[in-house]
């Protein structure tokens, strides 16, 4: 769904990138790198106490930097002539790095999340996911980008995170799922509360689960016409 803005954000930046001029947008991906490990530290180490809920929202607004950096690195490079093979390969390899770890902090975080294994799973469905979508332009289709985009991902992982800042300033628990029905606790991937960090793992990770189905089946469709 969020995919679909992408249009309106290379509108919106691009004041931003002329303002740039002739810096290398190489620079620009590798500090977007840089940002989001700061900010992946600082969210793996966040408390349920007041202290926690200033660095996830610290987390949150570094990663929103960091994709600013992301943006404008294509942006850039395609307002100088400098976009090639190179650029895109960077570019998109940065782009997983920041997607697994970011689910791979949240999972570390022992205060929210029970299950550290839940980050490393969702973590892989959502490759699985981005593969599908560069496979089918390996075997000569255009790059697909349908079923949950990374923008969707990006967006409700954010949200999830903003609502355990929320937590943790009150020093609150979530939601003792367990004692809902036993079997929800595979739905949030080994978890056994329900909170932000914890709802945020699960939509990725199934997310991931239906992104892979859709591109298959449309990567199928396309391959069997031809």
């Amino acid at each position: 769904m969020f995919e679909k803005m992408r249009g309106t954000w290379t509108k919106a930046i691009q004041p931003i990138v002329l303002k740039l001029g002739d810096l290398d947008p190489s620079v620009l991906t590798w500090t977007s790198l840089l940002v989001s490990l700061v900010g992946f530290y600082v969210l793996a180490i966040a408390e349920i106490n007041t202290t926690g809920a200033l660095m996830i929202v610290a987390a949150v607004i570094l990663v929103l930097i960091a994709g600013v950096f992301d943006a404008l690195d294509g942006a850039l490079a395609r307002h100088q002539g400098t976009d090639g093979p190179y650029g895109d390969f960077l570019d998109h390899t940065i782009d997983r790095i920041v997607d697994v770890g970011l689910l791979v902090a949240i999972g570390m975080n022992a205060s929210f999340v029970s299950n550290p294994d839940a980050g490393l799973i969702a973590g892989l469905l959502t490759l699985l996911g981005s593969y599908m979508g560069t496979q089918a332009q390996s075997v000569g289709l255009d790059r697909i980008y349908g079923g949950f985009s990374r923008a969707d991902r990006m967006i409700v992982t954010l949200l999830g995170l903003l609502i355990a800042a929320m937590q943790a300033y009150t020093g609150g628990s979530g939601i003792d799922i367990v004692s809902y029905n036993e079997y929800l606790e595979y739905i949030l991937l080994g978890n056994t509360e329900l909170n932000g960090m914890t709802a945020a793992l699960a939509v990725s990770a199934w997310g991931g689960v239906y992104t892979f189905l859709v591109r298959f089946n449309s990567t199928r469709k396309q391959l069997l016409e031809l």
